[in-house]
Order: C-alpha cells, then structure tokens, then sequence
C-alpha cells in the first residue's frame, strides 16, 4: 500500500444515501482525507483519478448491463472493494421487482418501455464480483461506516456486529413491539447496528441492515402465522427491503409451500 492509500467512492443504482452517510461523517471524513487521497468521489469533489485503488466504496445494486461491466471493472482496478447499504448488500429496493413481472412494471411507467435497459433482477454487488466487506443498512450507520473504512485500510475485519437488533432492545430497555404490542417485528432475524431506531419509536424493525448472522426466520414465520398475519404479508415482510437476502427468501419460501397451520 502507498504511503496515501488511494480511497474512490462509486454509486451504482441507489438513492444516493450511503454516500451522504459517508458526507456527514463530517471530522472524521475531514481526518481521512488528510491521511488517504481521495481519487474519486462525485458526491463531494468532481475530482476524478483513474484507477488502481487501495481501497473502492460502493452504493447501490446492479441493475444494468453497464452496470455489470463497471463493477467488473472496478473490481479489478482495487485491491479492497467494500459494499455499503442495503442496496449493494442484498440489492434493496430495487429488488422487490425480482419477485413481479418487471417488463409489464416498466411498461405501465414509460411511454417507450424499450429504451429503458435493465436487468431482470437487481442483485447486489457480490453476486457479479468478490466484495471484501459489507456494512448493511439503510442507509448504514455512520459509526459503522468509520469503523468499517478504518479497519479496511488497516487490513483487518470491519468487526461489525453479527447479532440481532432485540439485544439492542434490551439494551437499551425498549419494550418488545412483538411480544408486548402483537406486531409483526423483524427484528429476532435482523443484523443490529441501527440503534433500534424503529422500536425505539414503537414501531417494528423492517429488517434494512440484512439478516443476523444466525436467524431463524421459520419460527419468526410461525409467529407471524400465530398473529393472524396471511402468507403473502409474511412473505412480503420477510422480503421487505433488504430484497432477495437468503434468509429472508428462504423464510418467504417456507410460507408459501405451507398449507396452514404451524410448521
């Protein structure tokens, strides 16, 4: 590695919200860029500086051909590549087309439905290269993404937390919106990290940091099943943003083959 790592920050198909988190990372960003160069980064700087870099940061899915044969090329141009947000993480919302007829969405959108180019499906970055990291969410926390692009630059494992958000909860002494209130809560399937923003507000997690490193997302199901919930809304909540996560299709899988009652 140079003495000045060279760091380049890339969206793909996204919101545009990760990079923002990146941005209000704010002194922290201010003392990376004086230890890192900063090659390319078009949220911040129009500054652009060709390739090879230490270390690539991506947003976004990927969602077009163009798409396909940028990340490739990215993926050769840097010696680590790490992926931020549920976008480029599980393919985000973009995602909640892969389970619909997507030509026939497109065709009821745009007037000349052929001039839009797209994938079938939009998959996050690892399913078309090696991604060295991932730091989940949407959009990721900011003290995640610091720990993360520090680590990474020092060679080591972001050591991101792989448990659930209800030990956040707990932590925290939230009461439980499952157990307490009935409602549906992805939280005993979802990756912590965010704080437990949405219990804490007395809402339910929906699941945007990805799926904890040991879910059980069929006996969630059962309970889902136990408050009334159909199939479909099951599944649908299991999909949720985080898109096509294993976990979260596989436990959209097992409600849909069931026939009633518990598994």
């Amino acid at each position: 590695m140079s003495a000045r790592p060279r760091v380049a920050v890339l969206k793909f198909a996204s919101c545009d919200g990760c990079q923002l988190q990146l941005l209000n990372l704010e002194e922290e960003l201010l003392d990376l860029a004086e230890r890192v160069e900063i090659a390319r980064f078009l949220e911040a700087t129009s500054r652009v500086l060709p390739g090879p870099y230490d270390l690539a940061i991506l947003e976004g899915s990927i969602t077009t051909e163009r798409d396909v044969a940028r990340i490739r090329e990215l993926r050769e141009a840097s010696r680590i590549v790490v992926a931020i947000g549920a976008c480029a993480t599980a393919g985000g919302v973009q995602a909640l087309r892969n389970g619909a007829d997507a030509a026939a969405w497109k065709a009821s959108v745009y007037p000349d439905p052929d001039l839009v180019a797209m994938l079938p499906r939009s998959e996050p970055a690892s399913a078309f290269v090696k991604v060295d990291h991932e730091v989940s969410g949407c959009p990721p926390s900011r003290r995640e993404l610091s720990r993360a692009i520090a680590r990474a630059l020092l060679g080591a494992e972001p050591d991101l937390p792989g448990h659930s958000v209800c030990l956040e909860c707990k932590r925290a002494g939230h009461v439980c919106v499952l157990v307490a209130r009935g409602v549906p809560c992805l939280g005993p399937v979802t990756r912590a990290g965010c704080g437990a923003l949405c219990p804490a507000l007395g809402r339910d997690c929906y699941g945007c940091f990805g799926p904890c490193d040991d879910p059980d997302p069929a006996a969630l199901a059962r309970r889902f099943r136990a408050l009334g919930l159909s199939e479909e809304d099951a599944a649908r909540r299991f999909r949720g943003v985080a898109g096509e996560a294993p976990a979260w299709s596989s436990a959209a899988a097992d409600l849909a083959s069931e026939e009633g009652g518990d598994a």
